[in-house]
């Protein structure tokens, strides 16, 4: 078969980003240079020009940004992200004629051979370029055409980069090979590359220990969450609780007449996934929440979790969307040997499935009409994954500032495939990384894999669900070991609170990661000022996570070495270099670890030979480091890390010394 245009004679391969062969968009944050690379060539000695296009969604023209040469036919080009919401973007590609003869003019002038034939050629094709300029443009070329002509008067400008400049404002595109895809990039809104979240049960908010907390007095608790950093309130489901099969205290399967049961087993006769329960409020107190909460610039995030209580009115009104026992019954939810009685799993091979969808979206369009732009989507690898590319492809075309937390803690391809559907952020194995080559290995894996195309890592110490054995027995250092690295290896990050603040470590069972007497099945009243509290230590890191750009996003994270293998070494760093923070994190909660870390001076711009100060934001000390290795000591149980910001050396024209 002859080819559709055999004069075609570019290549454009191995676009990157492109994810899946381009079933699934790469991922950016707003404001953000989106770099695309790609490999270009051609057959022969011919020079090759290349432009990288994109256009924002419902724009029908391409914009174009001239992409360069690296080396080995590999070509790079940048746009801005400059709007929320999705981009299309791909590569052409072209032999570039003018280059072509230039290169080979100059070559045969240095060399002293006849150019006559040759100036005729390239007078020939700046004509061509002067019939497509604007007029002074081409005034400029038709008289350097002119030039050329007269080989008598040729000078070397005439071939120089300022006529190459106006000729590459006007190129010979006719025959341009476009890489076969238009790919797909989504933009999203700062939070979901940078937030602080604090989740709280409202129902254990309340001042007195006499009454169950409300959604009011959420919005009276936001001056302490505001106070110690935090950017995003993530609440548990907020919705009526199911009676039938309700759990106990500690997941007991017999509840007491006083039980309020677990969140998460959701609906009642007082309603489902679009009612709030009336014993912590009505929609106005969520309005109110939500506009409080932005005064002290905090974002609302609920909690998405479809399933259903046995009492939910899906289940009367919609039993065809539950998988069924021989006998008729509904199967509840297992995860053997774990068992759910409070909780029946949607079925996504009911043959109502688009009426099931359907209903979905309206719940999460629900709460979108009353302000809601974040959710924390609670497992949903146990949820169709069809289903997710729908519903989030759906919503985000209408409101794609809307942002979705997966909790998803399984096998990584599942993780990933999830975020490759479009899951904003994503729950990681974090929680459970706790030695120097744990942590260094799954981070560097992250970053060698390129699932940071697609997959943001959000990072979690606890949840109510996980209480790590490294915090039931390391005591209050163990909690500041934690807290610290996830805020400053994450630029996404989450307690969940006060649980974290207050250092509660006390599991159900030995080897259990179980609370005992868990707030997931029972009130709590917390006591914000116990002396315990790491309050003011979160206040701080997450002033220091604030002011430090470095540490306020995921691609710029690179581990240095340290002779001690209790004690982790690494830094992020601004691209340019502005901003440089390392963090040396002792490991071992009980002990003072002491060595020499080996800084890879090159990676953050300083001379080996040179002298730098280390500023400790967390302590305010201030050490002078000189060349790669430097001395530590670390004490747990005073401050397990330091946070150090590089201020670099400048000598001053009277020799005196000052830091930046």
């Amino acid at each position: 078969m002859l080819s559709p245009n055999g004069q075609i004679r570019a290549v454009v391969e191995g676009i990157r980003p492109e994810i899946d062969c381009g079933a699934f968009p790469a991922k950016r944050i707003v404001g953000d240079v989106v770099t695309v690379e790609a490999d270009i060539f051609t057959d022969g000695h011919d020079a090759v020009a290349a432009d990288l296009l994109y256009r924002y969604r419902g724009e029908e023209v391409w914009r174009r940004s001239p992409m360069r040469p690296m080396g080995n036919d590999h070509w790079r080009g940048e746009f801005l992200a400059s709007e929320v919401g999705k981009y299309h973007y791909t590569v052409e590609g072209w032999v570039d004629r003018f280059e072509t003869w230039r290169n080979a003019m100059l070559k045969r002038i240095d060399s002293g051979q006849d150019i006559r034939t040759d100036c005729l050629v390239g007078a020939k094709l700046i004509e061509e370029v002067a019939s497509r300029a604007e007029p002074d443009d081409a005034a400029t070329l038709r008289d350097w055409a002119c030039v050329l002509r007269d080989e008598r008067s040729l000078k070397q400008e005439a071939l120089g980069d300022e006529v190459a400049a106006i000729v590459q404002r006007y190129p010979d595109r006719r025959l341009a090979a476009r890489y076969g895809k238009e790919l797909c990039l989504v933009v999203d809104r700062e939070k979901a590359g940078f937030s602080a979240w604090y989740e709280m049960f409202p129902r254990s908010s309340s001042a007195e220990s006499s009454r169950q907390g409300t959604l009011r007095d959420c919005e009276a608790r936001l001056p302490y969450i505001a106070a110690m950093g935090f950017d995003v309130l993530y609440l548990p489901p907020i919705h009526p609780i199911g009676h039938t099969s309700r759990k106990g205290k500690n997941n007991e399967i017999l509840a007491g007449p006083d039980d309020v049961g677990s969140p998460w087993a959701i609906g009642s006769e007082e309603g489902g996934h679009t009612n709030i329960d009336p014993r912590l409020g009505t929609l106005d107190d969520l309005h109110s929440l939500i506009a409080k909460a932005k005064t002290h610039e905090i974002e609302v995030a609920l909690d998405l979790a479809f399933q259903c209580s046995p009492d939910h009115p899906y289940v009367r009104e919609h039993s065809e969307w539950f998988r069924k026992r021989p006998d008729g019954t509904i199967q509840f939810a297992e995860n053997p040997p774990k068992k759910y009685q409070d909780i029946f799993p949607l079925d996504f091979e009911t043959p109502q499935w688009k009426e099931l969808w359907e209903e979905l979206k309206r719940v999460v369009l629900f709460w979108i009409g009353h302000g809601v732009r974040t959710f924390r989507v609670d497992n949903p690898h146990t949820k169709a994954l069809p289903f997710w590319e729908w519903i989030v492809g759906e919503v985000k075309d209408q409101h794609p500032e809307v942002l979705f937390l997966a909790e998803a803690f399984t096998r990584p391809k599942l993780m990933y495939r999830l975020a490759k559907v479009g899951f904003s952020q994503s729950y990681t194995y974090f929680t459970w990384r706790n030695t120097k080559q744990e942590l260094t290995s799954y981070f560097q894996d992250l970053e060698k894999s390129g699932v940071r195309e697609y997959f943001r890592p959000h990072l979690w110490p606890n949840t109510p669900d996980i209480l790590p054995e490294f915090l039931q027995g390391g005591g209050r250092a163990a909690f500041m070991i934690r807290f610290i690295l996830a805020a400053t290896m994450g630029a996404n990050y989450g307690i969940y609170g006060p649980a974290f603040e207050r250092c509660e470590s006390a599991a159900k069972q030995p080897g259990s990661e179980e609370y005992l007497n868990s707030e997931k099945y029972e009130l709590k009243h917390w006591d914000l000022e116990s002396r315990w509290s790491l309050k003011d230590f979160i206040a701080r890191i997450n002033r220091i996570r604030q002011g430090n750009p470095a540490l306020q996003r995921d691609a710029n994270l690179r581990f240095h070495e340290t002779d001690n293998s209790e004690v982790i070494c690494y830094s992020k760093a601004t691209s340019d270099l502005s901003d440089i923070v390392i963090v040396l994190c002792n490991l071992d909660p009980f002990h003072k670890q002491t060595g020499w870390i080996e800084l890879d001076l090159a990676s953050l711009g300083l001379d080996a030979r040179g002298t730098f100060q280390a500023h400790d934001l967390l302590s305010d000390g201030r050490f002078l480091w000189r060349g790669a290795r430097n001395y530590f000591e670390l004490t747990p149980e005073s401050l397990p890390a330091h946070v150090m910001k590089v201020r670099k050396l400048v000598r001053t024209e009277r020799d005196f010394d000052y830091y930046f």
